[in-house]
């Protein structure tokens, strides 16, 4: 009987990693988000990154950050956490847990609190100190929903494709 190999990846390594290849998805110029929702078992159940929605066009639709709300990205494109919940089709979310890239807004934050997701794993908060994420961390305190920051291991995880 050979004995298994030592160096393999944690769970919160690989779910984090899912999070941020779906992030590269994002043809957002400046900021790229993704999001893996994950079962109590380690099943990954749904992906999602920070988009327009379907049928938008991402040539068409400003990137934009600054300047008239209409001629900016802000009233058009979808979160990663929110589109993951969108994503998934297979019936509730009780009890999940949630991988993201970048800590939520309080748009995001609710849904997450009411599709029943119980924990968020993040590992970015540049925003922390924001109205916008101040009200999320207050929200989802206050529906018990716990979070914490993702812990780098500083693996180098290489892709070549």
């Amino acid at each position: 009987m050979s004995d298994k190999r030592e160096d393999y990846i944690s769970w919160d390594e690989y779910f984090m990693g899912v999070a941020y290849l779906a992030s590269m998805r994002s043809k957002d110029p400046n900021t790229q988000v993704g999001a893996c929702i994950v079962s109590a078992d380690n099943k990954i159940l749904s992906m999602g990154y920070n988009g327009f929605p379907s049928g938008c066009s991402d040539d068409e639709f400003p990137w934009s950050r600054e300047g008239d709300p209409l001629s900016n990205k802000y009233f058009y494109s979808t979160h990663s956490e929110l589109n993951a919940i969108l994503n998934y089709r297979g019936g509730s979310l009780e009890g999940t847990k949630m991988y993201v890239t970048l800590f939520p807004c309080n748009e995001c934050a609710k849904a997450i609190i009411q599709s029943g997701i119980k924990e968020l794993i993040y590992d970015c908060d540049k925003y922390e100190k924001t109205p916008s994420v101040i009200a999320s961390k207050k929200m989802l305190s206050a529906a018990g929903i716990s979070f914490r920051e993702y812990e780098r291991t500083g693996r180098e995880v290489k892709i070549n494709l």
